[in-house]
């Protein structure tokens, strides 16, 4: 899907500049935005997602009243770069104090990201997200997994008043048994064209057919239903409905159809997860984050007896791990990547997990907030691995951000998207372009 966009032009859309520059635009645009045909400042506007300026002239201090009755994203690409003059700052900022929301980015990947997000927007209100679950919070560790917020109903209906999303859920139950009756015969074929593409470790070959009957299972509830962006299983507190794990699943679909995953079911994660990875183009993944302040609280729960030793500044760092190893990540992410044996007591025995590292260096940490108007945001740098022996973290990243304790006193929740490289300025950029706020901590 294409951002729409349609050009306006102040006078007459045979002006030699304004003609130069659409061409530019529709040159330089081509794989991300579909441009309209030119339409005047003031006229009725078709349906698109933004309206675009290729040409800035003086009129537009004697037109500010078009200007804010234009109803649309409004930005402004005036250069042959596919970016903002810097001869239209002071337009820019004339329009911005009188209240008009400009967006005129300053390089061609922030040009990209805005049709990106755009297309996003229009996207997000006919998709939805498929989750597999029957009674949330009544399982395994209820005591945990009762206190979470992607449950409730308020906040399936937050995300749909905010972004037009919307949650189809379906019985894990019936999930596990349609994976338990799928044939080994056609897991067998199914392995045969993935053999080679990946590393199962030591992991026994039951375990493995039942990890892929998970994922032909999925696959056939997902079909050929387009609007289906992400797919979630309540994996842990009701594992009892299958003997294994989802993981190599959401490696797999993502591999072939670059399907968003959502670790225990977690909407929030799923929707943060499309947002992040649709518009910024950069790796995700999500993780529990442990910080080295929580004490013993954190070390507990991972069965750990100390935290990871650092040079200096415990206090801002970080111990990111999630079933046992950093997290599920997909294959193509990954400096290193393998399917391994369970480490929950939680999960059945047959389970498995994922064992995989990212690029060490700048990571962001982010995740929509519960008012879905704002996204916490942390950038950070991803120090290290750390291994700890018969335990719930075989092996956990350690992240470093600027400020721990403002971290954890702002912290959204246990679970965040991970990113590589530091995306704030233009997550900033996604966030105006969906009325949100950008809050770091």
């Amino acid at each position: 899907m294409k951002a729409r966009l349609v050009p306006l032009y102040f006078q007459s859309d045979q002006d030699q500049d304004f003609v130069d520059q659409l061409a530019v635009l529709k040159r330089l645009l081509a794989d991300d935005a579909e441009i309209l045909p030119p339409t005047a400042l003031g006229a009725s506007l078709p349906d698109a997602d933004a309206v675009v300026f290729p040409q800035m002239l003086g009129d537009a201090y004697r037109r500010l009243a078009d200007f804010k009755a234009i109803g649309l994203p409004i930005l402004v690409i005036t250069s042959e770069f596919g970016t903002v003059s810097m001869w239209d700052w002071e337009i820019n900022r004339y329009l911005r104090s009188e209240g008009v929301e400009i967006f005129a980015p300053s390089n061609l990947a922030e040009t990209l990201l805005l049709c990106r997000t755009l297309a996003l927007k229009r996207e997000l209100v006919r998709a939805k997200l498929l989750v597999f679950q029957d009674n949330p919070g009544e399982g395994f560790q209820a005591s945990i997994f009762k206190r979470f917020y992607w449950w409730e109903d308020e906040c399936t209906q937050r995300m749909f008043d905010r972004f037009g999303i919307t949650i189809e859920r379906r019985s894990f139950r019936m999930l596990g048994q349609a994976a338990g009756e799928i044939p080994d015969e056609e897991a067998q074929a199914t392995w045969k064209q993935w053999e080679g593409r990946l590393n199962i470790g030591d992991i026994s070959p039951r375990s493995l057919m039942s990890a892929l009957k998970v994922y032909l299972a999925v696959r056939r509830e997902i079909g050929t239903d387009p609007s289906i962006v992400g797919v979630g299983i309540n994996c842990l507190n009701e594992s009892r409905f299958s003997d294994t794990t989802p993981c190599l699943a959401w490696n797999m679909l993502y591999e072939e159809r670059r399907l968003i995953w959502g670790c225990e079911a977690d909407t929030v994660v799923m929707l943060s997860e499309h947002i992040l990875h649709r518009t910024l183009g950069v790796p995700v993944m999500m993780t529990n984050l442990y910080p080295f302040l929580m004490g013993q609280a954190a070390l507990k729960h991972e069965r750990i007896p100390d935290f990871p030793q650092v040079v200096e500044g415990p206090e801002h760092h970080i111990l990111a791990a999630h079933c046992g190893y950093f997290g599920v990540v997909p294959q193509s992410f990954s400096t290193e990547w393998a399917l391994r044996k369970k480490v929950l007591a939680i999960v059945d025995d047959n389970a498995t997990a994922i064992d995989a590292r990212m690029p060490e260096g700048n990571v962001t940490l982010a995740k929509l907030e519960p008012d879905f108007r704002r996204w916490s945001v942390a950038e950070g740098m991803l120090e290290r691995y750390a291994q700890f022996a018969n335990s719930d973290c075989l092996n956990g990243a350690v992240i470093r951000v600027s400020d721990g304790y403002r971290l954890l006193d702002e912290l959204a929740s246990h679970h965040y998207i991970l990113t590589t490289g530091h995306n704030l300025a233009g997550l900033r950029l996604v966030a105006r372009l969906f009325g949100m706020d950008v809050v770091v901590i």
